[in-house]
């Protein structure tokens, strides 16, 4: 791999690293507020993305980088004051991470493409599972330029 490459699939790396992190943020927010019977399928989407966080942790530090730490607050797309919209909040984190890990399987190569591909699938499909209906192509940007522009779109702040 060129010294170029290497840092392009690091840059990537730490965008899925920053979006974990705020990602593992969003789901102690949707934790508090989704309905009783989700809370499991929260707690594991907690877990899944702070097992991401910590593989992508060990990532950049394999590519002589210095992962990007978290920050001590993240500002939320929209409110969140009631289950509906933890709900809300869950698909749309989600649908960040899918837009991400997109990045990084243009971004990496071998093993790492192949995960971050997985990543990308596990996103989507969590996505579904909040939302209750899936995207053609989920993690492209232009799939979310269409989203947002539709009135049924999720507000961002």
């Amino acid at each position: 791999m060129t010294e170029r490459e290497t840092e392009r699939e690091l840059t990537a790396l730490q965008a899925a690293l920053a979006a974990e992190h705020a990602a593992v943020y969003g789901y102690g927010v949707v934790g508090g507020r989704v309905p009783e019977g989700r809370r499991t399928e929260a707690k594991a989407a907690y877990d899944a993305h702070r097992a991401r966080r910590d593989a992508l942790v060990r990532q950049v530090r394999d590519l002589d980088g210095t992962p990007v730490s978290a920050a001590a607050a993240y500002a939320l797309p929209f409110p969140v004051p009631d289950s509906s919209a933890a709900v809300r909040l869950a698909a749309e984190l989600e649908d960040r991470m899918a837009g991400v890990y997109s990045d990084l399987v243009r971004a990496a190569t071998g093993e790492r493409r192949g995960t971050a591909a997985g990543a990308l699938r596990e996103a989507a499909v969590r996505a579904v599972r909040w939302r209750g209906e899936s995207v053609a192509f989920p993690g492209l940007a232009e799939r979310a330029r269409t989203a947002t522009a539709s009135p049924s779109a999720t507000p961002t702040a």
